[in-house]
């Protein structure tokens, strides 16, 4: 098509300080969050922007995702942006993994493309099913009291859905839920994330101990490897056991699923290498009867944006969706989305609804 040639593939940097520096969690810290931000731009004007997500335990830091953008950016100039399948081929193609600077560039197309076709992001996944989705809120790793308090501050923001970070003592872990469950009440939902911290018998042993305070579900108790274990873990739990970093690609996915290793699995954008590949992880999931949800998007509001438009357009993200992390994150050069009362609704307007602050 005439005018839809890719021209221009931008790589900026994006460093937004965390409102607490000593937020942490198992797999490490880090006071502030590191990304890239994507614009490619057609002949014609069309723009679409994607975030690249820094994450060292997904496999991505700062400087060697952006040489993996702009390796597979080279490859874009010239071709038509609305091939998007033969874009993903040409991609895969040009590196074997590499998730998140594909994400990146994916999701940059999908804006572009709702962008110029005038018409909201979801349109592009068959139109929404929801207009907003309640939003999961995360607890970093701090003493029992102040992960209670901590907890109780977004209960008062309106929020009902509250995740606890946990680092693998049992004691202790077993002590953050307990006085998170009381000092929040009964009505809050809580979830906890072990990140791999447990082996097989801790995490038995924690979730037994756990139960009683109506946990809805424990998030990759045992390490990402241990196929076996998380299974085991799934099959001796009465609570809902969820996958995250075992969740890396459409073939974890697929075996996840095929083989009922765990009852529900975290989708990451990110992770899965764009919305295009998050879409299909989710369709298996439909049809092997296991629970889904939009995971946590830790970085700017762009990602966000990206990830509700999905969450909208998925009739099995009835769950919490974990995507309001922009929340405690400072200088981001997005705006257009805003949580209230614990709810995100998906933005109005062409392509991902965010837009860059003139600060920006």
């Amino acid at each position: 098509m005439i005018g839809t040639e890719i021209a221009f593939v931008g790589v900026s940097p994006c460093t937004m300080p965390k409102e607490d520096p000593t937020w942490r969690f198992a797999l490490g810290a880090s006071p502030t969050t590191e990304g890239w931000i994507v614009e490619i731009r057609t002949v014609n004007g069309s723009q679409g922007f994607g975030y690249a997500s820094a994450t060292a335990h997904m496999g991505a830091i700062k400087e060697a995702l952006r040489g993996q953008i702009e390796y597979l950016a080279s490859s874009l100039v010239g071709v038509d942006c609305t091939l998007m399948e033969a874009i993903h081929l040409k991609l895969d193609a040009a590196m074997r993994g590499a998730p998140q600077a594909k994400a990146a560039i994916d999701c940059a197309l999908h804006d572009l493309n709702a962008q110029r076709l005038g018409v909201p992001l979801c349109e592009l996944f068959g139109g929404p099913v929801r207009d907003k989705t309640p939003i999961l809120r995360i607890l970093a790793i701090k003493s029992p009291q102040e992960m209670a308090a901590q907890a109780q501050k977004l209960v008062d923001q309106g929020y009902n859905y509250i995740k606890i970070k946990v680092h693998g003592d049992i004691s202790e872990d077993v002590a953050r839920v307990a006085a998170i469950r009381k000092q929040v009440g009964e009505d809050v939902h809580l979830t906890i994330d072990a990140n791999q911290s447990y082996n097989v018998k801790d995490a038995i042993t924690a979730l037994q101990r756990m139960a009683q305070y109506n946990i809805d579900l424990a998030e990759q108790p045992v390490h990402i490897d241990d196929r076996e274990g998380l299974a085991l873990v799934t099959r001796m739990s009465s609570i809902t056991i969820e996958a995250d970093e075992s969740a890396g690609s459409l073939r974890d996915v697929y075996d996840l699923v095929s083989q009922r290793i765990v009852d529900a699995v975290s989708l990451k954008i990110p992770k899965l290498g764009g919305l295009r590949n998050t879409l299909a992880a989710a369709r298996i999931c439909e049809a092997g009867g296991v629970r889904y949800r939009l995971g946590a998007a830790v970085g700017s509001r762009l990602l966000s944006a990206a990830a509700i438009h999905l969450a909208c357009a998925l009739p099995g993200a009835d769950y919490a969706c974990e995507l309001g992390e922009f929340e405690r994150l400072l200088n981001d050069p997005f705006e257009g989305i805003e949580i209230e009362n614990g709810f995100l609704t998906l933005p109005k307007g062409p392509g991902a609804g965010v837009r860059l602050r003139k600060a920006a």
